[in-house]
């Protein structure tokens, strides 16, 4: 936990792709205090010719963009560290690509914790279960 979905306007690229992940899970570690071991991360590749923002594709820009998504369990993460999370994934992303456009998006979904999981278990049974050890 938890899912990190991209899109990115560059063509596909294992080393480029290593870069995006390696980049997205420590920034999740480091600023969002997930557990690296269950961060998974899903790439797409979108040409730039094919990314329009503002009417215009990027390679007509001379521009790059991304769309980072990731779902994290509702609660457990502050505004603050949230606000961290964007603003370095931005920066991580421009110093990776070169050139971003603006309107490259982070969205960081909080989800309730009965409606999300992995494994066929929710995180609030998890956290349940969890608890319930510790007693």
């Amino acid at each position: 936990m938890p899912i990190i979905t991209v899109k990115v306007s560059v063509p596909p690229a294992r080393e480029t792709s290593q870069r995006i992940a390696a980049t997205l899970g420590e920034l999740t570690t480091t600023i969002l205090g997930k557990d690296p071991n269950l961060i998974a991360i899903a790439i797409d590749h979108v040409a730039p010719a094919d990314w329009y923002v503002g009417g215009r594709s990027l390679a007509e820009q001379g521009r790059h963009s991304v769309y980072v998504d990731i779902k994290v369990t509702d609660e457990t993460n502050t505004k603050a560290e949230k606000a961290r999370f964007i603003e370095a994934v931005f920066a991580a992303f421009e110093q990776l690509l070169g050139t971003l456009h603006e309107e490259s998006y982070v969205h960081v979904h909080d989800v309730r914790a009965a409606a999300y999981g992995y494994g066929g278990r929710t995180q609030e049974y998890r956290w349940q279960h969890a608890r319930d050890a510790a007693r």
